[in-house]
């Protein structure tokens, strides 16, 4: 998997896993883990990582990684956003989400992105063409981290959220970290994996995250939603035990 990820783009993965998800699905039917949202089982699921690589990380059916399968729960057992009619914006639309969101009758559904052959509206975070005040819900999972002007782009989010509304904002986190690390002089793709665990990455964040999203105006919280859940679920759905889902309210 790791060599994929080095070889080919983020673009040409998608569309290769469209074409092949059913086989790849199929082939690893199984019992040893369930992928809550398709809600099928698997023998295993896949290693995946560009520094390290994680086991059991990526479900074949839905192609989710251990931060999707956590959300998905999170959305299900602890809110009514699933079932409620409202309008979101789904930054940087990823795939393990992308057709359930879609059938979501009740959501008035966009997505956004500057390459994805899944978004909607091609535009850059740092300048969103929506009005302020516009959506009640913002998803923008592991893009933060990409992106050199975060302040600018946290701050688009703030301003197209409705008042009240929420967004959720996975990042990486090193939650052992006081202070996020950031270094622009670091251009060569060896050397942000090294330094942030991936090549197109700028920064490691650390706990002040939550203290960057507050300055541009949001109430932040940090959920544990694995504290809720038993050991058993957590190997069964192999969830990311400990790992914060950051919520922005405004």
């Amino acid at each position: 998997m790791k060599w994929l990820l080095i070889l080919f783009s983020r673009e040409f993965l998608i569309r290769m896993s469209l074409l092949f998800q059913p086989i790849i699905n199929w082939y690893f039917k199984g019992t040893t883990f369930i992928d809550p949202i398709d809600g099928n089982g698997y023998r295993k699921f896949l290693s995946y990582g560009y520094d390290k690589l994680r086991k059991n990380a990526l479900s074949p059916g839905t192609f989710s990684l251990e931060r999707h399968r956590l959300l998905w729960l999170y959305f299900e057992r602890k809110t009514n956003l699933l079932n409620s009619k409202i309008r979101v914006l789904h930054v940087a639309p990823e795939q393990a989400f992308y057709k359930k969101f879609k059938n979501i009758l009740s959501w008035d559904y966009i997505t956004t992105d500057l390459h994805s052959p899944l978004a909607d509206v091609k535009a850059d975070l740092t300048n969103l063409p929506f009005k302020d005040n516009h959506f009640d819900l913002i998803l923008c999972n592991h893009v933060l981290e990409h992106i050199t002007d975060d302040h600018k782009a946290m701050s688009e989010i703030y301003r197209v959220l409705k008042k009240g509304g929420k967004a959720i904002l996975q990042v990486p986190m090193d939650q052992n970290r006081v202070h996020t690390f950031e270094d622009f002089s670091i251009t060569d793709s060896k050397e942000r994996t090294k330094y942030f665990g991936q090549y197109d990455h700028v920064r490691i964040y650390g706990v002040d995250f939550f203290d960057r999203l507050e300055k541009v105006g949001f109430k932040t919280e940090k959920i544990d939603f694995t504290a809720e859940l038993t050991r058993e679920e957590i190997d069964r759905f192999a969830l990311p035990k400990g790992e914060w889902i950051p919520l922005g309210i405004k």
